[in-house]
């Protein structure tokens, strides 16, 4: 049987494998397991879905006497801060930047950080018992509301500011998510003159044709207001992506390659040393070394990004699609930190991000990805190892390719990296080609 718990949490279409009858399950096996003091923290993105699931886990957590606090809508490292601050437990649910048929369930411990694989493990062997806690009367938990979460949150944000922004223009793409209230009011509330795209809690539209995984509206909407940056927040806003005032996008790459080499400069990134995945950009790496900065690469996924920036005393990483972790300041991925520690750099430098981008290069990468009904074997199959075989011999020393199933979605992700464009394009949609017919074959 299939981990229930994947890379980021518990993930599936709502109502048809994340359903609310598993979510009370859920709740009621967390509960048991973490206990702990005070309520849990339970805060949700916009998707239709929503409610449904936090009422079912709520009433699970109740069943065996914990209480909660509702906080709304929130992004992920608002109730990562909360959980740290409050020193109780967090629930998040939301599926990121899936599609809006898509729910999800996070769990983080009462230190802020998303729960360890082995009590993980734990909750998901006590979903079927039947002999957890059944307090009666007082002993049950409650729900109450969460009112100020986000304020709190919001808060903590402006702290993080290293300066006003007066006469700085500022677009927000909230993906019709989490972000929607709390990124205009941050940027407001530093003065910079904000323009919102998609800042509606509409959670029937939320990743729709907008925010991080689709940039086009955000690099058009710089470009006809002369913003001086633009930011794409994903459905749960853990996640950000830029845009300069070219209207060219930034990536997750170049983020943390601006953010690194700033900290460098000003002693501040221990042990010279970043960790991101293996799908970040070579030129990154190479941007990098050239500063005195090793890239310490991992799998992909941000948890396990984060166990290595512990294991290492890091404080900078995160991967490619904006997903940056500063463990100085959070505990968890934070799109809203990372774009504050964005626009802290271009005050201190007096820099545009196009000019604090043209630092960081990028060589030719194409990613694909191969929707699948099943991921098993697929990887496997004769044709596909065929075809990623021989993209590795005409690559040769000059590029690397990288083919995964995803931990979040059905689909197999194919990464080329080569020294000319048209090249990666091509390998790229050979071995796609190769994994469909091996996954048409497999279902």
């Amino acid at each position: 049987m299939a981990r229930l718990f994947g890379t980021d949490g518990i993930r599936g279409v709502a109502n048809a494998d994340l359903t609310p009858e598993l979510a009370f399950r859920v709740g009621r096996a967390a509960g048991a397991v973490l206990g702990g003091q005070g309520p849990v923290v339970i805060g949700r993105d916009t998707r239709v879905s929503g409610p449904m699931l936090e009422a079912a886990l709520a009433a699970g957590l109740c069943s065996v006497g914990v209480s909660v606090a509702l906080g709304g809508i929130l992004p992920t490292p608002a109730v990562a801060y909360l959980a740290r601050a409050q020193r109780c437990s967090g629930v998040v649910v939301s599926a990121s930047h899936n599609p809006v048929e898509d729910n999800g369930i996070k769990l983080f411990g009462a230190d802020g950080f998303k729960l360890p694989d082995a009590v993980e493990d734990r909750i998901e062997a006590w979903l079927a018992r039947d002999d957890l806690p059944r307090p009666t009367g007082t002993r049950l938990g409650t729900v109450a509301p969460f009112p100020d979460a986000a304020d709190r949150y919001l808060r903590y944000l402006l702290g993080l500011a290293r300066g006003r922004l007066d006469g700085l223009r500022v677009l927000v793409d909230c993906a019709y998510g989490a972000a929607v209230r709390l990124a205009p009011q941050l940027w407001q509330a530093l003065g910079a003159s904000v323009i919102a795209l998609h800042d509606v809690p509409d959670g029937g539209r939320i990743n729709v044709a907008c925010g991080s995984t689709h940039l086009e509206p955000l690099q058009a909407a710089v470009r006809t207001h002369g913003a001086d940056v633009g930011f794409a927040h994903d459905g749960d806003a853990d996640r950000v992506l830029a845009v300069d005032e070219r209207g060219e996008v930034v990536d997750g790459d170049a983020l943390m390659g601006i953010c690194a080499l700033d900290r460098h400069a000003r002693g501040l990134l221990p042990g010279d040393v970043v960790v991101a995945t293996v799908m970040s950009n070579a030129g990154l790496e190479d941007a990098l070394r050239a500063a005195g900065v090793r890239l310490e690469r991992t799998r992909v996924g941000d948890r396990y990004v984060l166990a290595r920036m512990r294991e290492l005393g890091a404080v900078l990483g995160g991967e490619q699609s904006g997903h940056l972790v500063f463990l100085d300041h959070a505990t968890t991925g934070d799109g809203l930190v990372t774009a504050l520690e964005v626009v802290n750099v271009m005050l201190r430098s007096g820099r545009r991000l196009s000019e604090l981008r043209a630092a960081i290069p990028r060589y030719p990468q194409v990613l694909v990805n191969v929707p699948v009904r099943r991921r098993d074997g697929v990887l496997e199959a004769p044709e596909v190892t065929a075809a990623i075989r021989a993209a590795q011999g005409r690559l040769r020393d000059g590029g690397r390719i990288l083919v995964r199933p995803s931990g979040t979605e059905p689909v197999i992700r194919i990464m080329v990296e080569a020294t000319r464009q048209e090249v990666a394009e091509a390998l790229a949609a050979e071995v796609a080609e190769a994994v469909t017919r091996a996954a048409g074959a497999a279902s």
